[in-house]
Order: C-alpha cells, then sequence, then structure tokens
C-alpha cells in the first residue's frame, strides 16, 4: 500500500533515535529523545488550504526537521509514518 496525502500534507518517516550520547553513554529506551529529524516520503499536491493557495516546497527524499508535537502518527505494512502539515516542517537539512 501507498500513502498518497492530500492538500498541505507531508508524509515522513522519523530517522533512529540515537543509540548513546557524544560522549559515549548508552541510552535506554526511556531516555531516548524523539527524534526530529525524518526524512520524506510523500507530498500532497497543495492547493487552496483555508483560503490561501499553498506551494509545496519540500519533495520527496528530503530530510527534514519538524515541530516536536506536530501530526498523526500512523502504521502501514508494519511502517510507522508521520503525517504533518508543510507548516509544521521547520528547516529542510542539506
Amino acid at each position: 500500500m501507498k500513502l498518497r496525502p492530500l492538500f498541505d500534507r507531508v508524509v515522513i518517516k522519523s530517522c533512529e533515535a540515537e543509540e548513546t550520547t557524544k560522549s559515549g553513554l548508552i541510552l535506554t529506551g526511556n531516555a531516548k529523545e524523539k527524534p526530529q529529524m525524518a526524512e520524506v516520503v510523500e507530498v500532497g499536491p497543495g492547493g487552496m488550504v483555508d483560503g490561501k493557495e499553498v506551494k509545496m516546497t519540500v519533495k520527496a527524499g528530503d530530510k527534514v526537521i519538524y515541530s516536536k508535537y506536530a501530526g498523526n502518527e500512523v502504521k502501514l505494512d508494519g511502517v510507522e509514518y508521520i503525517i504533518v502539515r508543510q507548516s509544521d516542517i521547520l528547516a529542510v537539512v542539506e
């Protein structure tokens, strides 16, 4: 199956959480911080959203940083995705 987002929605897949700190400490499951970096999987077409024209500026394959509590988590074929609005994406990592 494939997710096809509508309007200004973007489907992203979170990058893995860090297993160790920079100083070498191994983190347990509870100590791992939820990653805010993800890879764009699919992008909606944009268009009129709430009376304003939205042009999509991200594309599939981009690495992005998104708002910490943004989006809706969904699981499809055993893979977890997050569906966010383009406005919830804070930056593209180059």
